[in-house]
């Protein structure tokens, strides 16, 4: 096999030693930078399932030791790209793979994929689904290697499908996964920067949770850097005296926005923190976490999910729980529109604006 090898292309012979090393594409950073760049200046509404979408589909193309796939969900998860062609008995060249509702056997031959060599794969569902991906998902930590999982549909604003189909307690399970990093972007440009972390990641599992519905453009000022790779940044800084910080994640970003812009309007200075990645924020040194959570202000966090997990950042890290709040569910969800359900559930800017005030 060895001499086999010798007598390839030079090229061919670098490039199959890069997937295996699983070391990223030369055009992966400059793409996602121009991506974000486009996104920034058209600032679209659109979901972060579609966000994912394209994404992969300037990705994919150049990286072809992506693998993906759908638990027979395609058309929902936006997981399959253009170029990529269907992986069946007729064409052993495809890359997309239709798995059929077998959640658990989907998460499990990524893995086997990824273990063998030469392969990033990922591949999607629905976000209330990872329960029966479980056991092959907590084994991707475990091993230590990077297979992606895209779960979209990610909380209350799925809408009329209900509480069967709406995650909650979702996030907190992924999240007291060791080695594992949970993404929940709040737009596009998040979702590309997360999608970039996943595929340069060499030893830890990503979850990408992200949105059925439209959620407008946050990151309005393009920035080269990855600011996702931080796990939380500061969004929009408090205008005059700093006294509340609003912490958000995916959909609820824009709440935060919202509830900032209330708060503001009454001489409240609040500043907004976006948190797509909680693992990669606590990897952060004291110095960086500090600047961007400081003692003093009160903290509301606000999460379209159950409160667990939330703690160290609310009433840990110089915080405290007289001066701490959330805003998010602690109860299933119900079937309705998704705003009917948000207001409904009491996740509104108001809500948070509320929350903020009664802790002052």
């Amino acid at each position: 096999w060895e001499e086999r090898f010798t007598t390839i292309p030079g090229n061919k012979q670098r490039e199959f030693q890069r997937t295996y090393a699983l070391d990223p594409h030369k055009k992966l950073s400059a793409t996602i930078k121009a991506l974000k760049k486009q996104i920034s200046e058209e600032a679209p509404k659109v979901a972060t399932r579609k966000s994912s979408e394209m994404v992969l589909e300037v990705v994919n193309p150049f990286m072809t030791e992506t693998v993906g796939g759908s638990a027979d969900l395609t058309g929902s998860n936006n997981t399959k790209s253009g170029d990529m062609g269907t992986f069946d008995i007729d064409n052993r060249g495809g890359r997309y793979i239709y798995y059929g509702i077998r959640e658990h056997g989907m998460a499990a031959a990524m893995n086997g994929m990824v273990l063998h060599g030469g392969v990033r794969a990922y591949g999607g569902t629905f976000m209330a689904f990872t329960d029966y991906a479980r056991g092959a998902m907590r084994l991707s930590a475990l091993m230590r290697i990077p297979t992606v999982y895209v779960m979209t549909h990610d909380s209350i604003g799925l809408g009329e499908d209900g509480p069967t189909h709406q995650p909650v307690e979702h996030l907190a399970i992924s999240r007291a996964t060791p080695n594992t990093y949970v993404f929940r972007p709040a737009d596009t440009v998040e979702t590309a920067e997360s999608w970039e972390i996943a595929l340069t990641s060499k030893e830890t599992p990503s979850v990408l949770a992200l949105s059925r519905q439209g959620l407008p453009t946050v990151r309005l000022e393009h920035k080269t850097k990855n600011l996702t790779a931080q796990g939380a940044y500061v969004l929009k800084d408090a205008e005059g005296k700093r006294q509340a910080i609003i912490i958000a994640t995916g959909s609820e970003v824009s709440v935060a926005l919202a509830a900032r812009d209330i708060l503001q309007a009454e001489g409240i200075g609040t500043r907004v923190v976006s948190m797509p990645c909680m693992e990669l924020f606590a990897e952060q040194d004291e110095r960086y976490r500090k600047r961007i959570l400081p003692g003093g202000p009160v903290r509301v966090a606000v999460e379209a999910a159950v409160q667990m997990g939330w703690d160290r950042w609310l009433t840990g890290e110089r915080g405290k729980a007289n001066k701490a709040g959330f805003v998010g569910m602690d109860s299933f969800g119900a079937s309705a529109p998704a705003d009917v359900l948000f207001e409904k559930f009491g996740i509104t800017a108001q809500a948070v604006a509320d929350k903020v005030k009664s802790l002052l």
